[in-house]
């Protein structure tokens, strides 16, 4: 599983970015809705990084499941995400 882009190092990067992804994982496959906020301190990796993950999960080659978002009303701005699994995939 390869995650490409012109700053991706293998050797830097590629095993944090798998950890991030299965942390993530982890967390969101209950399909249930989240804060980037509560992802960030249940995996214990920034809020960038857990949008890019979510990201990551829509795109073929990290099974392309469904990432729906949505505003909090009254949230000031506030969004929560949940992701939809493919049933044709395994992850």
């Amino acid at each position: 599983m390869s995650f490409g882009g012109d700053s991706f190092d293998e050797g830097q990067d590629g095993g944090r970015l798998r950890r991030q992804l299965a942390a993530v994982w982890k967390v969101v496959s209950d399909e249930r809705w989240y804060t980037l906020k509560t992802i960030s301190r249940e995996v214990g990796a920034p809020e960038a990084s857990v949008s890019a993950r979510l990201r990551d999960f829509r795109k073929d080659k990290f099974g392309g499941h469904a990432v729906d978002k949505m505003r909090v009303p009254g949230g000031n701005g506030l969004w929560i995400y949940r992701l939809r699994k493919n049933p044709e995939t395994n992850y």
